[in-house]
């Protein structure tokens, strides 16, 4: 086994270093020369490129097209919306001076003190004020709406805990800025790009979610509400993997954004926002990923199959790769990607074990019997598991396989969280069971003190109020208050 993989931690040993080395071991990312600010490499961009793809056509397919905002904001458009300055104020990094100059003892370059700027401005943490008080440009009617912008674009957030794609100063996302005539249309559209991501985690990242709203101390700042898809991770702790705002009419009036509706009144614009990172690299490692390395599912795998010639020499060699290349046309034909690795610095088994670490869906092997024999080895990622198989027909077998695994992939994800997702009644029992790493439905009052309580005493939080099914009303499992039904309670990255 290549020696990669004899330094993964296991996940059953230490989780959190698992993943650590398995985002480093895998070549997705690194830690750069800015603290807490990561280097995303190629192979791991190559996935961040299949997951912006994906959304991109999602987006435009809801009628969303895309625009690009100012990385910096001035300070006073963080002042307009209160509750909006409130919760970002401490994560901002502030421009204070806009030139350097040679220091005066030759030591280097220092910040021109006669370059200080009349007004600081914040390098966007998210882009809601920048974008509305452009946004008051361009509405005078209800003609202009609805505006449906989606950006994508990086954010900073000073973080000084950081942990590689979970948790950044600098980050990757994208962030949908929509202004609407009236409430409703802002309600709908805020549930509509929920329901989106909810979709794209479930049919391609092959993450099961819950969908639900989030409680009042956990919403978006200058949200009325904020809606969040939660996925659990297989050490059981939950992740927020996307969230989409009801903005209500707050941002249209700190910018005095007002239209000129169907009836000739003046109205305040209604908004929303919503988001995905890069956060969701993160997701797809921990979802799925094992002791041997990568686990992708077959649709954000930047290759999906890699074929790898076993031979004796450069004769045997030929004949294989031109078998490997009609095997590779006829995948690229279906739309497979593909990648032929005949590269003759490395042995077999060491490109085995590297395939397997970076988690490459589907491996063909092809050697002097084989050829022989008109056939090709297969092995697939997510069990680990190999056959051989006639060549014959090859296209349409891997396919399907990839189908299957891409299923496979998600039913596992699916009946981990089945297996780990419990209901409980008191506040002692609820105590025991969120030490083993559990999604937990409690009752809970509904009250910010209570929640506040639980957060501190159990490093559990409320990740949302869920949406579908016949809420149940009870007790709430610490005061015994009126409940209107269980939340979802977990602790969280």
């Amino acid at each position: 086994m290549a020696k990669e993989l004899k330094e993964l931690t296991p996940r059953g040993e230490n989780y959190s270093q698992w993943y650590q080395d398995l985002v480093i071991k895998a070549d997705l990312a690194e830690n750069s020369a800015v603290r807490g600010c990561m280097v995303i490499k190629p192979y791991g961009y190559a996935i961040w490129e299949k997951m912006q793809r994906a959304l991109d056509d999602m987006f435009k397919e809801t009628g969303h097209v895309n625009a690009y905002f100012p990385l910096l904001i001035p300070k006073s458009f963080m002042s307009k919306e209160a509750d909006h300055v409130e919760g970002f104020a401490k994560e901002c990094a502030v421009v204070t001076h806009y030139r350097l100059k040679n220091a005066a003892d030759g030591s280097g370059v220092v910040v021109d003190p006669a370059a200080r700027l009349e007004e600081e401005l914040i390098i966007r943490p998210t882009s809601e004020t920048i974008i509305w008080h452009t946004y008051r440009n361009w509405i005078q009617s209800y003609r202009d709406l609805p505006i449906l912008i989606n950006q994508w674009a990086n954010v900073m957030r000073w973080e000084m805990r950081t942990r590689l794609f979970l948790r950044t100063a600098e980050f990757l996302w994208q962030e949908g800025h929509t202004a609407h005539a009236t409430r409703e249309e802002a309600e709908e559209e805020t549930l509509r790009m929920q329901g989106v991501y909810a979709r794209f985690a479930e049919e391609y990242m092959a993450m099961p979610v819950i969908k639900g709203r989030k409680s009042e101390s956990e919403r978006f700042a200058g949200a009325l509400e904020t809606y969040t898809i939660e996925a659990m991770m297989q050490d059981g702790k939950a992740l927020q993997a996307g969230t989409s705002h009801f903005l209500g009419q707050n941002f249209g009036k700190a910018f005095d954004v007002t239209f000129i509706d169907k009836e000739g009144k003046s109205d305040y614009a209604w908004a929303t926002s919503w988001g995905v990172s890069t956060r969701l690299i993160g997701a797809l490692i921990m979802s799925h990923s094992d002791d041997n390395g990568l686990v992708l599912p077959p649709k954000l795998a930047p290759i999906q199959v890699v074929i790898i010639p076993i031979y004796r020499n450069a004769e045997q060699l030929a004949q294989i790769s031109e078998k490997a290349g009609q095997i590779a046309a006829k995948l690229k034909d279906l739309g497979i990607t593909v990648k032929y690795d005949d590269a003759d610095n490395k042995k077999p088994g060491w490109k085995f074990a590297e395939y397997e670490l970076k988690g490459i869906p589907v491996r063909l092997a092809m050697g002097g019997r084989d050829l022989e024999n008109n056939t090709i080895e297969v092995m697939r990622r997510d069990k680990l598991e190999k056959e051989t198989i006639p060549c014959e027909g090859i296209g349409e077998y891997v396919a399907n396989l990839l189908g299957d695994i891409q299923q496979h992939i998600y039913r596992k994800a699916f009946d981990h969280r089945t297996s780990r997702l419990v209901e409980v009644d008191t506040y002692g029992e609820f105590k025991e069971r969120i030490e083993e790493g559990l999604f937990i439905w409690a009752h809970w009052d509904g009250t910010p003190e209570t929640e506040e309580r639980i957060k501190n005493e159990t490093k559990a939080t409320i990740r949302c109020i869920p949406l579908e099914g016949d809420p149940t009303p009870g007790q709430c499992m610490l005061s015994g208050r009126a409940s209107a039904g269980r939340v979802l309670f977990a602790r969280a990255y």
